[in-house]
């Protein structure tokens, strides 16, 4: 369950708690390279001048909130230097920061990022399905946002990133870095009296897609602007740790009944699809040991060509060579190289089944 914790906080990690406090006290009083991965919404100092309204004199319910408003440039920007500033340090060394925004702010934001020393790896452009309107006609429809994702540092190699899962997620073709997501409405949207109850909340398919390709299972995702809390509440169903830091009470109840009345996925139906190359490396002769490929199997390839005898030692047989199963499989072909995982196969009840299958299974034993 969400508990609401009023700062200071203890040093201990307060996981799946939202603390009610200003973002950057409450991060510097965590405990240094704590957290796997930061979502960050900060405001977007959108510099809104008097009402908005559509053609019919109806008001925009536009963000007018004192917490979006900054008195300059330079303010916002001390602003954002000192909440970044306070991130890097919570953040592990392998995590990684997702930062959003609109043309008002995420340019400045960008170079403060980089001045501080976070390493840009990708920007992408959210665009939106169901964009407001440009009401005055004054400029172009204004139909995207940007998200920012960053390394620590220059030096950080090993951050998460889930290639495999993302592109399966986008049948089996790499996931590209523009996203079509439609904006936050519906039965999504928390209201309050008929009225939305944040101005700027975002979708909950927008943070699965952010979840799914930077974290893990059990990673802790921090958001220092938590607000209604679509953060947790993917995190929740994901079965990732959340922090939440939110200095709005108001926001803060109605984060905390959302939260709650998420139920988490099942523990295996959010394991994360592997790569090959992150897979744990499997020799041919593991397979022989195991009795997977007994000695004295005949291989051969997928359209019985090819035919060779395994040995205990997990080298195979032909005519006129022995070695490994890329050894024999390029000299048969007479190939510089060769895959014996797909090359060579295993006759079942009729089908040329691949040996990389028996790999698999031995491996999910493994995981």
């Amino acid at each position: 369950m969400a508990k609401r914790t009023s700062a200071p906080i203890a040093p201990a990690l307060p996981l799946d708690e939202i603390l009610e406090g200003d973002c950057i006290e409450v991060m510097n009083a965590l405990p240094a390279g704590s957290v796997d991965m930061i979502f960050a919404d900060p405001p977007y100092n959108l510099q809104l001048q008097g009402e908005l309204r559509r053609p019919n004199e109806s008001r925009v319910d536009g963000v007018d909130d004192d917490w979006d408003r900054f008195d300059s440039f330079a303010a916002y920007d001390g602003f954002s230097r000192d909440w970044l500033q306070a991130a890097q340090r919570v953040l592990k060394d392998d995590g990684t920061l997702w930062v959003i925004g609109s043309y008002h702010n995420i340019f400045r934001v960008g170079a403060t990022l980089q001045d501080i020393g976070f390493w840009i790896l990708n920007d992408i452009v959210w665009r939106k399905t169901n964009p407001m309107p440009n009401f005055r006609g004054k400029r172009f429809t204004n139909a995207h946002e940007t998200l920012v994702w960053c390394a620590k540092s220059a030096a950080a190699k090993r951050y998460t990133f889930n290639y495999a899962a993302t592109k399966a997620m986008n049948d089996d073709l790499q996931m590209r870095s523009d996203w079509v997501i439609p904006i936050c409405s519906g039965r999504e949207r928390l209201k309050i009296d008929g009225s939305k109850a944040h101005p700027t909340q975002k979708p909950e398919a927008l943070l699965h897609r952010v979840l799914v390709a930077s974290t893990r299972p059990g990673d802790v995702v921090l958001d220092p602007f938590f607000g209604t809390g679509t953060t947790g509440a993917v995190a929740r169903r994901l079965r990732r740790h959340f922090i939440g830091i939110e200095q709005d009470p108001v926001y803060a109840r109605l984060a905390q009944r959302r939260i709650e009345a998420v139920e988490p996925a099942t523990e295996d139906t959010v394991a994360t699809t592997e790569s090959r190359r992150d897979a744990p490396r499997v020799p041919f002769g593991w397979l022989v040991e195991r009795g997977l490929i007994p000695p004295g199997t005949v291989l051969t390839d997928q359209r019985r060509r090819h035919h060779a005898r395994v040995r205990a030692d997990g080298t195979l047989v032909a005519a006129d060579i022995t070695g490994s199963i890329h050894q024999v499989g390029a000299h048969l072909l007479g190939a510089p190289s060769c895959n014996g995982w797909a090359f060579w196969h295993v006759e079942e009840r009729g089908k040329a089944v691949p040996l990389d299958h028996f790999r698999q299974q031995l491996r999910a034993t493994m995981n």
